[in-house]
């Protein structure tokens, strides 16, 4: 079981890296800035916790920054994980169909969130934002799933 945990962080790694990757080339391409949400969901989440992040001005909005980013590789390597022990079970799809699972699995994990914190509202989001949205997400479940599937087959 550890093998597969481990599997599904490293492949939830790099398709957090692909989901990165491709939105930071939709950021070049269009000249649009990097999303605020997840320092602004973070920022929720640590005050209601009752944990607010130190600091004040530019020296908190950049932990703020910097825990957003890090809660993101959080979570893709945490769906990784388990997606390759729902592989493990025994819930086996095709490659195409686990990767778009797989990438609709870290959509949810991350717009319903932040609409149930109030950050953002997917239901007014216009078309570009919805591409900017799906593109990344789908791109990091096809590699997620991809790797999870062929390394699981080597071992």
């Amino acid at each position: 079981m550890i093998q597969s945990i481990v599997r599904g962080v490293v492949a939830g790694a790099a398709g957090t890296t692909v989901l990165n990757a491709v939105t930071y080339a939709d950021m070049a391409w269009r000249g649009r800035p990097s999303s605020e949400v997840p320092a602004q969901a973070v920022e929720k989440l640590t005050k209601q916790a009752g944990y607010p992040v130190p600091g004040s001005g530019s020296n908190h909005d950049n932990r703020l920054a910097g825990l957003g980013g890090l809660s993101g590789i959080a979570v893709g390597s945490g769906i990784g994980a388990g997606v390759s022990l729902l592989r493990r079970i025994g819930i086996r799809m095709p490659w195409w169909l686990g990767g778009v699972a797989t990438g609709a699995l870290a959509m949810a994990a991350t717009d319903l969130p932040i609409a149930r914190l109030g950050v953002s509202d997917p239901a007014n989001w216009s078309s570009k934002d919805w591409a900017s949205d799906v593109v990344p997400h789908l791109m990091y479940g096809l590699v997620t799933y991809g790797i999870v599937t062929a390394t699981e087959r080597r071992a």
